[in-house]
């Protein structure tokens, strides 16, 4: 069984290999997540959304954070299952609708082979081919989402992605930064995250996040949650020399 932490009241982490979910508890009664694994992650995101006490057709929204494959894995199928909508930037509609190629990373030697090994491991275990999915609400920087217990601000991130996105919550003092951050596996250092289209791009995106005020918990995709020191992580980021 998949490990499912609480973060705050109303938010978990559902840990896997690469590419965490993270379950939002709303306040009528339903559920988002944000991202949803690769490929294949359905039925143990269901399932954790069951032993919160949920049911499928709870599950209201379908937050990502852009169109990779360990984040918009599993959208076409938990649209299925639950009717939920989807919301993403609007730049990245087109990669998630499947209308328009992704573009190419600029891989560094370091980036090259961490990626050649990710996706050997998904080829190992034989990992279903992804699906596009539509976009029901495109989001923009200063957006707010609806029906969320506090509000929520849309952050237009670019540089991993063209249009990816970034949520704050600044009453839970908690962010979802998308894959613009990761962490090391011990959860002492913040770094940007590899594998991006416009790494200039991604550095200023990384560091318009890290001063943000009213940030004590940082729920990144990769690696584990930034929350004790988080201010401390963040001003000791050093974005520019991370997988060169």
């Amino acid at each position: 069984m998949d490990t499912l932490t609480e973060i705050t009241p109303t938010v978990w982490q559902l840990a896997f290999p690469v590419g965490h979910v993270y379950l939002v508890a709303l306040p009528d009664d339903g559920y988002a997540v944000v991202d949803t694994g690769i490929p294949g992650s359905a039925p143990a995101v269901l399932d954790a959304l069951a032993r919160l006490g949920g049911r499928p057709d709870q599950l209201r929204q379908i937050v990502l954070t852009h169109y990779h494959v360990d984040h918009m894995g599993s959208a076409a199928d938990l649209v299925a299952a639950t009717g939920a909508r989807v919301l993403a930037g609007a730049l990245e509609a087109p990669y998630i609708r499947g209308s328009v190629p992704e573009p190419v990373p600029a891989l560094s030697p370091t980036e090259r082979s961490l990626h050649e090994g990710i996706m050997a491991d998904f080829a190992t275990a034989g990992m279903p081919p992804l699906r596009p999915v539509e976009v029901d609400v495109a989001l923009h920087d200063g957006d707010t989402l609806d029906g969320w217990a506090e509000p929520v601000r849309v952050l237009h991130v670019p540089g991993h992605t063209p249009g990816g996105i970034a949520l704050h919550l600044p009453e839970s003092r908690l962010l979802f930064p998308g894959d613009i951050m990761g962490t090391s596996p011990d959860g002492t250092r913040v770094v940007l995250g590899p594998l991006n289209v416009a790494r200039e791009e991604a550095i200023a995106s990384f560091r318009r996040l890290a001063t943000l005020d009213a940030v004590d918990t940082v729920c990144v995709p990769h690696g584990v949650p930034l929350r004790t020191g988080t201010r401390d992580i963040l001003a000791a980021a050093t974005p520019e020399t991370d997988w060169l």
